[in-house]
Protein backbone atom coordinates (compact mmCIF):
# COMPACT_ATOMS: atom_id res chain seq x y z
CA UNK A 1 0.00 0.00 0.00
CA UNK A 2 1.48 3.43 -1.17
CA UNK A 3 1.85 5.98 1.95
CA UNK A 4 0.20 9.01 1.37
CA UNK A 5 0.70 12.50 3.27
CA UNK A 6 -2.39 13.68 5.23
CA UNK A 7 -3.90 17.17 4.57
CA UNK A 8 -3.39 19.74 7.50
CA UNK A 9 -5.77 23.28 8.01
CA UNK A 10 -4.36 26.40 7.85
CA UNK A 11 -6.67 29.26 9.38
CA UNK A 12 -6.79 31.86 6.33
CA UNK A 13 -8.10 30.61 2.88
CA UNK A 14 -7.41 27.15 3.16
CA UNK A 15 -8.20 26.36 -0.28
CA UNK A 16 -6.32 29.13 -1.99
CA UNK A 17 -3.57 27.84 0.25
CA UNK A 18 -2.83 24.30 -0.74
CA UNK A 19 -3.17 25.09 -4.53
CA UNK A 20 -0.53 27.78 -4.45
CA UNK A 21 3.55 26.60 -5.68
CA UNK A 22 6.06 25.67 -3.48
CA UNK A 23 9.64 26.38 -4.46
CA UNK A 24 12.92 24.67 -3.14
CA UNK A 25 15.70 26.94 -4.29
CA UNK A 26 19.59 25.61 -3.49
CA UNK A 27 21.90 27.77 -3.74
CA UNK A 28 24.82 25.17 -4.09
CA UNK A 29 27.81 26.35 -2.40
CA UNK A 30 26.42 29.09 -0.75
CA UNK A 31 26.95 29.06 2.97
CA UNK A 32 27.42 31.47 6.03
CA UNK A 33 30.85 32.12 6.56
CA UNK A 34 32.69 34.91 8.50
CA UNK A 35 32.67 38.69 7.23
CA UNK A 36 36.04 38.82 5.93
CA UNK A 37 37.74 38.82 3.33
CA UNK A 38 37.75 35.02 2.23
CA UNK A 39 33.99 35.22 2.16
CA UNK A 40 33.03 35.53 -1.69
CA UNK A 41 29.56 35.70 -0.98
CA UNK A 42 29.99 38.99 1.62
CA UNK A 43 31.76 41.11 -0.79
CA UNK A 44 29.91 40.23 -3.27
CA UNK A 45 26.72 43.10 -4.36
CA UNK A 46 23.67 40.60 -3.49
CA UNK A 47 20.83 42.94 -2.94
CA UNK A 48 18.23 40.09 -2.71
CA UNK A 49 20.07 37.50 -0.89
CA UNK A 50 20.69 41.00 1.40
CA UNK A 51 16.88 41.46 1.70
CA UNK A 52 16.03 38.20 2.51
CA UNK A 53 18.10 37.71 5.12
CA UNK A 54 17.26 41.12 6.71
CA UNK A 55 13.14 40.71 6.08
CA UNK A 56 12.16 37.12 6.38
CA UNK A 57 12.69 34.27 8.33
CA UNK A 58 16.62 33.01 8.28
CA UNK A 59 17.24 30.07 9.83
CA UNK A 60 20.49 28.81 9.73
CA UNK A 61 21.22 24.64 9.35
CA UNK A 62 23.50 22.58 9.68
CA UNK A 63 24.85 20.85 6.51
CA UNK A 64 28.10 19.04 7.31
CA UNK A 65 29.04 16.30 9.74
CA UNK A 66 26.54 14.05 11.57
CA UNK A 67 23.65 16.93 10.41
CA UNK A 68 24.08 14.68 7.06
CA UNK A 69 25.37 11.53 8.61
CA UNK A 70 28.50 11.99 8.49
CA UNK A 71 31.27 10.37 10.86
CA UNK A 72 32.24 13.42 12.96
CA UNK A 73 31.29 17.06 12.34
CA UNK A 74 34.84 17.74 11.43
CA UNK A 75 33.87 16.31 8.19
CA UNK A 76 32.44 18.79 5.34
CA UNK A 77 29.31 18.18 3.75
CA UNK A 78 28.85 17.95 -0.05
CA UNK A 79 25.81 18.07 -2.47
CA UNK A 80 25.52 14.17 -2.80
CA UNK A 81 24.82 13.49 1.10
CA UNK A 82 23.12 17.11 1.53
CA UNK A 83 20.67 16.43 -1.43
CA UNK A 84 19.84 12.92 0.02
CA UNK A 85 18.83 14.58 3.65
CA UNK A 86 16.79 17.74 1.53
CA UNK A 87 14.92 15.36 -0.08
CA UNK A 88 15.00 12.42 2.51
CA UNK A 89 13.65 14.19 5.25
CA UNK A 90 16.09 11.79 7.55
CA UNK A 91 19.84 11.67 7.89
CA UNK A 92 21.19 8.04 6.63
CA UNK A 93 24.85 6.99 7.35
CA UNK A 94 26.95 7.75 5.11
CA UNK A 95 31.14 7.39 6.10
CA UNK A 96 32.27 4.94 8.69
CA UNK A 97 28.77 3.56 9.60
CA UNK A 98 28.27 3.03 6.22
CA UNK A 99 31.40 1.10 5.27
CA UNK A 100 30.92 -1.12 8.46
CA UNK A 101 27.39 -2.04 7.56
CA UNK A 102 28.77 -2.93 3.79
CA UNK A 103 31.26 -4.88 5.23
CA UNK A 104 28.95 -6.98 7.89
CA UNK A 105 25.96 -7.38 5.75
CA UNK A 106 28.85 -8.49 2.32
CA UNK A 107 27.38 -5.23 0.13
CA UNK A 108 30.88 -4.66 -0.22
CA UNK A 109 32.54 -7.78 -1.24
CA UNK A 110 29.79 -8.53 -3.90
CA UNK A 111 30.37 -5.49 -5.67
CA UNK A 112 31.18 -4.67 -8.56
CA UNK A 113 33.95 -2.90 -7.88
CA UNK A 114 35.59 -5.32 -5.39
CA UNK A 115 35.05 -7.90 -7.85
CA UNK A 116 37.24 -6.07 -10.39
CA UNK A 117 39.94 -5.19 -7.74
CA UNK A 118 39.69 -8.54 -6.61
CA UNK A 119 40.37 -10.09 -10.10
CA UNK A 120 44.05 -10.09 -8.79
CA UNK A 121 44.01 -13.40 -7.95
CA UNK A 122 43.27 -14.66 -11.78
CA UNK A 123 46.51 -13.06 -12.48
CA UNK A 124 48.82 -13.28 -9.74
CA UNK A 125 49.34 -10.07 -9.10
CA UNK A 126 49.35 -7.97 -6.05
CA UNK A 127 46.58 -6.38 -3.96
CA UNK A 128 47.51 -3.34 -2.43
CA UNK A 129 45.73 -1.13 0.44
CA UNK A 130 46.85 2.51 1.31
CA UNK A 131 45.46 4.45 4.32
CA UNK A 132 45.32 5.94 7.45
CA UNK A 133 46.55 3.15 10.15
CA UNK A 134 44.50 3.57 13.06
CA UNK A 135 41.01 3.05 14.80
CA UNK A 136 40.74 7.11 15.14
CA UNK A 137 37.05 6.65 12.90
CA UNK A 138 37.78 9.98 11.28
CA UNK A 139 39.27 9.20 7.71
CA UNK A 140 39.76 5.19 9.05
CA UNK A 141 39.09 2.62 11.01
CA UNK A 142 41.61 -0.66 10.99
CA UNK A 143 39.30 -3.07 11.16
CA UNK A 144 37.73 -2.06 7.81
CA UNK A 145 41.61 -3.23 6.81
CA UNK A 146 41.13 -6.29 8.67
CA UNK A 147 38.04 -7.18 7.06
CA UNK A 148 39.32 -6.63 3.68
CA UNK A 149 42.85 -8.42 3.90
CA UNK A 150 40.84 -11.43 5.30
CA UNK A 151 38.33 -11.25 2.84
CA UNK A 152 41.13 -11.39 0.23
CA UNK A 153 42.33 -14.51 1.50
CA UNK A 154 39.08 -15.75 1.91
CA UNK A 155 38.70 -15.47 -2.06
CA UNK A 156 42.21 -17.03 -3.42
CA UNK A 157 44.23 -13.87 -3.72
CA UNK A 158 48.21 -14.78 -2.78
CA UNK A 159 49.62 -11.58 -2.63
CA UNK A 160 48.82 -8.39 -0.51
CA UNK A 161 50.61 -5.22 0.19
CA UNK A 162 49.70 -2.64 2.56
CA UNK A 163 50.98 0.77 2.89
CA UNK A 164 50.38 2.39 6.19
CA UNK A 165 50.11 6.49 6.98
CA UNK A 166 50.37 6.55 11.06
CA UNK A 167 48.33 8.77 12.33
CA UNK A 168 49.38 10.56 15.82
CA UNK A 169 46.38 12.95 15.34
CA UNK A 170 43.23 11.21 15.71
CA UNK A 171 44.63 9.15 18.44
CA UNK A 172 47.62 8.79 20.43
CA UNK A 173 50.32 11.27 19.26
CA UNK A 174 53.08 8.76 19.62
CA UNK A 175 50.55 5.60 18.96
CA UNK A 176 51.88 3.94 16.51
CA UNK A 177 53.62 1.02 17.43
CA UNK A 178 50.16 0.09 19.53
CA UNK A 179 49.11 -0.74 15.85
CA UNK A 180 51.94 -1.69 14.12
CA UNK A 181 52.86 -4.33 16.73
CA UNK A 182 48.86 -6.17 17.01
CA UNK A 183 48.49 -5.64 12.81
CA UNK A 184 52.09 -7.98 12.68
CA UNK A 185 50.10 -10.32 14.88
CA UNK A 186 47.36 -10.25 13.14
CA UNK A 187 49.00 -10.84 9.42
CA UNK A 188 51.08 -13.63 10.82
CA UNK A 189 47.66 -15.36 11.55
CA UNK A 190 46.82 -14.92 7.80
CA UNK A 191 49.52 -15.68 6.27
CA UNK A 192 50.22 -18.85 5.16
CA UNK A 193 48.46 -21.79 2.58
CA UNK A 194 49.52 -19.85 -0.43
CA UNK A 195 48.71 -16.12 1.19
CA UNK A 196 51.36 -13.82 1.91
CA UNK A 197 50.45 -9.91 3.02
CA UNK A 198 53.15 -7.25 4.33
CA UNK A 199 53.52 -4.17 5.52
CA UNK A 200 55.67 -2.06 1.92
CA UNK A 201 55.83 1.52 3.02
CA UNK A 202 54.55 4.10 5.00
CA UNK A 203 55.17 7.55 6.60
CA UNK A 204 53.62 9.87 8.92
CA UNK A 205 50.09 11.16 8.05
CA UNK A 206 50.83 14.76 7.74
CA UNK A 207 54.25 14.24 5.95
CA UNK A 208 53.34 11.82 2.71
CA UNK A 209 50.43 11.39 0.72
CA UNK A 210 47.26 12.36 2.98
CA UNK A 211 47.74 16.29 1.89
CA UNK A 212 44.18 18.34 1.33
CA UNK A 213 42.91 21.23 -0.43
CA UNK A 214 45.83 20.94 -2.56
CA UNK A 215 48.00 23.11 -0.04
CA UNK A 216 51.09 20.87 -0.65
CA UNK A 217 51.24 18.40 -3.71
CA UNK A 218 54.20 17.54 -2.36
CA UNK A 219 53.31 15.42 0.15
CA UNK A 220 51.62 13.69 -2.35
CA UNK A 221 54.59 13.40 -4.89
CA UNK A 222 56.73 12.03 -1.52
CA UNK A 223 53.77 9.40 -1.10
CA UNK A 224 53.84 8.25 -4.47
CA UNK A 225 57.39 7.81 -4.80
CA UNK A 226 57.29 5.42 -1.25
CA UNK A 227 54.17 3.51 -1.96
CA UNK A 228 54.65 3.21 -5.78
CA UNK A 229 58.11 3.85 -7.23
CA UNK A 230 59.29 2.39 -3.68
CA UNK A 231 62.01 4.97 -3.27
CA UNK A 232 62.80 5.80 0.09
CA UNK A 233 64.75 5.17 3.09
CA UNK A 234 64.81 1.21 3.32
CA UNK A 235 63.84 -0.93 6.47
CA UNK A 236 63.53 -4.49 7.28
CA UNK A 237 60.46 -3.56 9.28
CA UNK A 238 57.78 -1.02 10.02
CA UNK A 239 58.58 -1.47 13.29
CA UNK A 240 62.32 -0.46 13.00
CA UNK A 241 61.13 2.25 10.88
CA UNK A 242 59.09 4.22 13.61
CA UNK A 243 61.55 3.57 16.60
CA UNK A 244 64.51 4.67 14.26
CA UNK A 245 63.18 7.75 13.45
CA UNK A 246 62.00 8.78 16.81
CA UNK A 247 65.40 8.59 18.21
CA UNK A 248 66.96 10.18 15.43
CA UNK A 249 64.40 12.88 15.07
CA UNK A 250 62.47 12.85 18.41
CA UNK A 251 59.09 13.77 15.91
CA UNK A 252 55.52 12.66 16.62
CA UNK A 253 53.29 10.06 14.61
CA UNK A 254 51.84 12.18 12.07
CA UNK A 255 55.25 13.84 11.44
CA UNK A 256 57.36 10.60 10.54
CA UNK A 257 58.99 10.90 7.15
CA UNK A 258 58.77 8.17 4.79
CA UNK A 259 59.63 4.37 4.66
CA UNK A 260 60.13 1.50 2.32
CA UNK A 261 60.31 -2.17 3.70
CA UNK A 262 62.78 -4.33 1.96
CA UNK A 263 64.59 -7.20 1.83
CA UNK A 264 67.89 -7.67 0.43
CA UNK A 265 68.02 -4.26 -0.87
CA UNK A 266 64.48 -4.42 -2.76
CA UNK A 267 61.09 -2.99 -1.62
CA UNK A 268 58.95 -5.89 -0.66
CA UNK A 269 55.85 -3.95 -2.37
CA UNK A 270 55.75 -1.33 -5.50
CA UNK A 271 53.20 -1.24 -7.21
CA UNK A 272 53.19 -2.40 -10.64
CA UNK A 273 51.26 -2.78 -13.91
CA UNK A 274 48.10 -4.93 -13.33
CA UNK A 275 48.25 -4.90 -9.74
CA UNK A 276 45.05 -3.12 -8.01
CA UNK A 277 44.79 -0.76 -5.78
CA UNK A 278 42.90 0.11 -2.56
CA UNK A 279 42.82 3.52 -0.88
CA UNK A 280 40.49 2.32 2.14
CA UNK A 281 39.89 5.97 3.77
CA UNK A 282 36.43 6.69 4.00
CA UNK A 283 36.74 10.52 4.62
CA UNK A 284 37.23 12.41 1.17
CA UNK A 285 39.06 15.79 1.99
CA UNK A 286 42.37 13.53 2.40
CA UNK A 287 41.86 10.97 0.15
CA UNK A 288 41.44 13.19 -3.20
CA UNK A 289 44.53 14.35 -4.53
CA UNK A 290 46.51 10.37 -4.50
CA UNK A 291 42.91 9.37 -5.90
CA UNK A 292 43.65 11.86 -8.72
CA UNK A 293 47.18 11.03 -8.73
CA UNK A 294 45.89 7.38 -9.71
CA UNK A 295 42.84 8.26 -11.60
CA UNK A 296 43.55 11.62 -13.30
CA UNK A 297 44.62 10.21 -16.91
CA UNK A 298 45.92 14.40 -17.64
CA UNK A 299 47.39 14.44 -14.05
CA UNK A 300 50.10 17.39 -13.85
CA UNK A 301 50.71 18.22 -10.50
CA UNK A 302 54.01 16.53 -10.01
CA UNK A 303 55.95 14.03 -12.33
CA UNK A 304 54.96 10.49 -11.40
CA UNK A 305 58.31 9.31 -13.13
CA UNK A 306 56.00 5.71 -13.89
CA UNK A 307 52.26 5.28 -14.12
CA UNK A 308 51.54 1.38 -13.45
CA UNK A 309 48.02 0.62 -15.38
CA UNK A 310 46.20 -0.53 -11.87
CA UNK A 311 42.64 -1.11 -10.77
CA UNK A 312 42.04 1.77 -8.79
CA UNK A 313 39.08 2.10 -6.23
CA UNK A 314 38.49 4.55 -3.22
CA UNK A 315 36.57 3.52 0.00
CA UNK A 316 33.86 6.11 -1.25
CA UNK A 317 33.05 8.27 -3.72
CA UNK A 318 35.58 10.80 -2.56
CA UNK A 319 33.89 14.11 -4.66
CA UNK A 320 30.93 13.55 -6.03
CA UNK A 321 30.44 16.55 -8.26
CA UNK A 322 34.22 15.65 -10.49
CA UNK A 323 33.50 11.82 -9.64
CA UNK A 324 37.19 10.91 -7.84
CA UNK A 325 37.61 8.48 -7.78
CA UNK A 326 35.60 6.35 -10.63
CA UNK A 327 35.61 3.30 -8.77
CA UNK A 328 34.34 3.13 -4.99
CA UNK A 329 33.97 0.21 -2.84
CA UNK A 330 30.94 1.24 -0.96
CA UNK A 331 27.64 2.56 -2.70
CA UNK A 332 25.32 5.29 -1.11
CA UNK A 333 23.35 4.50 2.17
CA UNK A 334 19.44 2.72 1.06
CA UNK A 335 17.39 5.46 1.74
CA UNK A 336 13.20 5.10 1.94
CA UNK A 337 10.27 7.09 2.48
CA UNK A 338 11.47 10.44 0.84
CA UNK A 339 9.63 13.39 -0.11
CA UNK A 340 9.33 12.70 -3.84
CA UNK A 341 7.54 9.52 -3.14
CA UNK A 342 5.33 10.59 -0.66
CA UNK A 343 4.23 13.85 -3.06
CA UNK A 344 4.15 11.32 -6.24
CA UNK A 345 2.07 9.18 -3.59
CA UNK A 346 -0.67 11.92 -3.10
CA UNK A 347 -1.01 12.92 -6.37
CA UNK A 348 1.61 16.61 -5.87
CA UNK A 349 2.87 17.80 -9.08
CA UNK A 350 6.17 17.65 -8.92
CA UNK A 351 8.95 19.30 -11.51
CA UNK A 352 12.92 19.21 -10.80
CA UNK A 353 15.26 21.73 -13.36
CA UNK A 354 19.14 22.22 -13.19
CA UNK A 355 21.76 22.41 -15.10
CA UNK A 356 23.73 19.36 -16.01
CA UNK A 357 26.32 19.95 -13.01
CA UNK A 358 24.09 19.47 -10.45
CA UNK A 359 20.85 17.80 -12.27
CA UNK A 360 21.66 14.24 -10.38
CA UNK A 361 21.46 16.29 -7.51
CA UNK A 362 17.71 17.38 -7.80
CA UNK A 363 16.55 13.91 -9.22
CA UNK A 364 18.81 10.93 -8.32
CA UNK A 365 20.16 12.20 -5.03
CA UNK A 366 16.98 14.06 -3.98
CA UNK A 367 14.88 10.71 -4.77
CA UNK A 368 17.21 8.72 -2.40
CA UNK A 369 19.79 7.67 -4.74
CA UNK A 370 17.06 6.39 -7.21
CA UNK A 371 16.88 6.83 -10.30
CA UNK A 372 13.87 7.56 -13.13
CA UNK A 373 10.61 8.82 -11.15
CA UNK A 374 8.43 7.51 -8.44
CA UNK A 375 5.47 8.33 -10.96
CA UNK A 376 5.88 9.47 -15.07
CA UNK A 377 2.34 11.42 -14.71
CA UNK A 378 2.62 13.60 -11.96
CA UNK A 379 6.88 14.18 -11.84
CA UNK A 380 8.73 15.78 -14.89
CA UNK A 381 12.49 16.75 -14.65
CA UNK A 382 14.62 19.13 -16.89
CA UNK A 383 17.82 19.33 -17.92
CA UNK A 384 20.10 22.42 -19.23
CA UNK A 385 23.09 21.59 -20.84
CA UNK A 386 26.34 22.41 -19.10
CA UNK A 387 28.87 24.45 -21.00
CA UNK A 388 31.91 22.65 -21.57
CA UNK A 389 34.24 24.95 -20.27
CA UNK A 390 36.43 25.92 -17.23
CA UNK A 391 33.84 27.36 -14.64
CA UNK A 392 36.25 30.33 -13.96
CA UNK A 393 35.70 31.46 -17.41
CA UNK A 394 31.89 31.61 -17.16
CA UNK A 395 31.04 32.11 -13.81
CA UNK A 396 27.46 32.85 -14.83
CA UNK A 397 26.81 28.95 -15.88
CA UNK A 398 23.42 28.27 -17.03
CA UNK A 399 21.67 30.35 -13.82
CA UNK A 400 19.94 32.99 -16.29
CA UNK A 401 18.58 29.94 -18.40
CA UNK A 402 17.92 27.71 -15.22
CA UNK A 403 15.74 30.85 -14.22
CA UNK A 404 13.96 30.92 -17.61
CA UNK A 405 13.18 27.79 -17.98
CA UNK A 406 11.96 28.02 -14.10
CA UNK A 407 9.50 31.10 -14.95
CA UNK A 408 8.35 29.41 -18.05
CA UNK A 409 6.85 26.37 -16.28
CA UNK A 410 5.54 28.16 -13.35
CA UNK A 411 3.33 30.57 -15.05
CA UNK A 412 2.03 27.42 -16.80
CA UNK A 413 0.45 26.45 -13.22
CA UNK A 414 1.15 22.85 -13.58
CA UNK A 415 3.03 21.93 -11.06
CA UNK A 416 2.37 22.37 -7.12
CA UNK A 417 5.98 21.64 -6.17
CA UNK A 418 8.88 22.87 -7.92
CA UNK A 419 12.61 22.30 -6.98
CA UNK A 420 15.80 23.97 -8.73
CA UNK A 421 19.79 23.61 -8.09
CA UNK A 422 21.94 26.45 -8.95
CA UNK A 423 25.38 25.07 -9.23
CA UNK A 424 27.31 28.27 -9.39
CA UNK A 425 28.50 29.14 -5.88
CA UNK A 426 29.86 25.38 -5.33
CA UNK A 427 31.45 24.93 -8.97
CA UNK A 428 33.08 27.73 -9.59
CA UNK A 429 34.42 28.00 -5.72
CA UNK A 430 36.46 24.73 -6.18
CA UNK A 431 38.20 26.57 -9.07
CA UNK A 432 39.44 28.57 -6.01
CA UNK A 433 39.31 31.88 -8.23
CA UNK A 434 38.03 34.37 -6.34
CA UNK A 435 37.39 37.16 -8.49
CA UNK A 436 34.72 34.66 -10.79
CA UNK A 437 33.45 33.51 -7.31
CA UNK A 438 32.29 37.04 -6.60
CA UNK A 439 30.57 36.83 -10.29
CA UNK A 440 28.86 33.96 -10.10
CA UNK A 441 27.23 34.86 -6.63
CA UNK A 442 25.99 37.90 -8.39
CA UNK A 443 25.01 35.94 -11.13
CA UNK A 444 22.73 34.45 -8.52
CA UNK A 445 21.39 37.12 -7.17
CA UNK A 446 19.76 38.35 -9.84
CA UNK A 447 17.88 35.09 -11.22
CA UNK A 448 16.56 35.24 -7.14
CA UNK A 449 15.58 38.48 -7.52
CA UNK A 450 13.37 37.25 -11.21
CA UNK A 451 11.65 34.52 -8.91
CA UNK A 452 10.44 35.99 -6.41
CA UNK A 453 8.79 38.36 -8.44
CA UNK A 454 7.17 35.36 -9.83
CA UNK A 455 6.57 33.53 -6.41
CA UNK A 456 4.69 37.11 -5.41
CA UNK A 457 2.68 37.00 -9.19
CA UNK A 458 1.11 32.98 -8.36
CA UNK A 459 0.89 33.79 -4.21
CA UNK A 460 3.51 31.12 -3.55
CA UNK A 461 6.07 30.72 -1.46
CA UNK A 462 9.77 29.56 -1.68
CA UNK A 463 12.43 28.08 0.42
CA UNK A 464 15.31 29.48 -0.37
CA UNK A 465 18.64 27.17 1.17
CA UNK A 466 21.91 25.49 0.14
CA UNK A 467 23.39 22.07 0.24
CA UNK A 468 26.61 22.99 1.50
CA UNK A 469 28.96 26.31 1.78
CA UNK A 470 31.89 26.97 -0.76
CA UNK A 471 32.51 30.06 -1.93
CA UNK A 472 31.82 32.00 1.87
CA UNK A 473 34.98 30.11 2.44
CA UNK A 474 37.90 30.93 -0.58
CA UNK A 475 41.22 30.35 1.28
CA UNK A 476 42.53 28.12 3.96
CA UNK A 477 41.44 29.90 8.24
CA UNK A 478 43.95 29.82 10.78
CA UNK A 479 42.22 27.59 13.46
CA UNK A 480 43.80 29.46 16.44
CA UNK A 481 42.75 33.33 15.45
CA UNK A 482 39.73 32.43 13.04
CA UNK A 483 40.97 34.67 10.41
CA UNK A 484 42.22 33.62 6.51
CA UNK A 485 45.99 32.82 6.14
CA UNK A 486 48.40 34.58 4.05
CA UNK A 487 51.35 33.81 2.04
CA UNK A 488 54.63 35.85 2.36
CA UNK A 489 53.56 38.25 0.22
CA UNK A 490 50.68 38.89 2.05
CA UNK A 491 47.95 37.00 -0.61
CA UNK A 492 45.40 34.43 0.63
CA UNK A 493 46.40 30.56 0.28
CA UNK A 494 43.57 29.20 -2.00
CA UNK A 495 40.53 27.08 -0.59
CA UNK A 496 38.96 24.87 -3.35
CA UNK A 497 36.85 22.62 -0.83
CA UNK A 498 33.32 22.69 1.03
CA UNK A 499 33.46 24.61 4.13
CA UNK A 500 32.14 23.42 7.63
CA UNK A 501 29.74 26.75 7.95
CA UNK A 502 26.16 26.23 8.10
CA UNK A 503 23.99 27.36 5.27
CA UNK A 504 20.72 29.99 5.39
CA UNK A 505 17.09 28.57 4.76
CA UNK A 506 14.96 31.13 4.36
CA UNK A 507 11.22 30.97 4.14
CA UNK A 508 9.81 33.82 1.38
CA UNK A 509 6.29 34.35 1.86
CA UNK A 510 4.01 37.40 1.24
CA UNK A 511 0.36 35.53 1.41
CA UNK A 512 0.10 33.14 3.94
CA UNK A 513 2.87 33.43 6.35
CA UNK A 514 -0.20 34.52 8.64
CA UNK A 515 -0.84 30.22 8.42
CA UNK A 516 2.19 29.27 10.53
CA UNK A 517 5.05 30.59 12.68
CA UNK A 518 8.58 29.77 12.60
CA UNK A 519 10.15 28.01 14.88
CA UNK A 520 13.53 29.27 16.35
CA UNK A 521 16.07 26.94 16.98
CA UNK A 522 19.99 26.07 16.50
CA UNK A 523 19.47 22.28 16.06
CA UNK A 524 17.96 21.92 12.58
CA UNK A 525 19.84 20.63 9.63
CA UNK A 526 19.41 20.16 6.24
CA UNK A 527 16.87 17.12 7.01
CA UNK A 528 14.27 19.20 8.68
CA UNK A 529 13.67 21.25 5.14
CA UNK A 530 11.19 18.04 3.75
CA UNK A 531 9.19 18.65 6.53
CA UNK A 532 8.31 22.25 6.29
CA UNK A 533 8.09 22.56 2.87
CA UNK A 534 5.41 19.52 2.99
CA UNK A 535 4.01 22.07 5.79
CA UNK A 536 3.66 25.18 3.61
CA UNK A 537 1.63 22.87 0.79
CA UNK A 538 -0.87 22.08 3.70
CA UNK A 539 0.16 18.38 4.46
CA UNK A 540 1.52 16.58 7.88
CA UNK A 541 4.45 15.23 7.38
CA UNK A 542 5.39 11.08 8.18
CA UNK A 543 6.63 10.64 11.66
CA UNK A 544 9.81 9.26 9.70
CA UNK A 545 11.13 12.98 9.05
CA UNK A 546 12.60 15.30 10.84
CA UNK A 547 10.81 17.76 12.70
CA UNK A 548 9.25 20.58 10.72
CA UNK A 549 11.01 24.21 10.89
CA UNK A 550 7.04 25.70 11.03
CA UNK A 551 4.44 25.33 13.16
CA UNK A 552 0.68 25.43 11.27
CA UNK A 553 -1.50 27.64 13.00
Amino acid sequence: MKEVLKSLTFKNGDAEAKQRPVFCIVMDGIGLGKDNISNAIKNSRTPTLDMLMSKYPCLKLKAHGTAVGLPSDDDMGNSEVGHNAIGAGQVFAQGAKLVSNSIESGLMFNSDSWKEIASVKDTGKTLHFIGLFSDGNVHSHIDHLKAMLAQAKVEGIKNVRVHILIDGRDVGETSALEYINPFEEFLASLNGDGFEAKIASGGGRMNITMDRYEADWSMVERGWKTHVLGEGRQFASAKEAVETYRSELGCIDQDLPPFVIAENGTSVGTIEDGDSVVFYNFRGDRAIEISKAFDDKDFDKFDRVRVPAVTYAGMLEYDGDLHIPSRYLVSPPEIKGTMGEYLANTGVTQYALSETQKFGHVTYFWNGNKSGKFDEETETYEEIKSDVIPFEQRPWMKCAEITDRLIEVANEGKYRFMRVNFPNGDMVGHTGNYLATVVSVEALDLQLARILEVVDKLGGVALITADHGNADEMCEIDKKTGEPKLDKEGNMKSKTSHTLNPVPCIIYDNKFADNYKVIEKDTYGLSNIAATLVNLMGYEAPEIWDESMIEVL
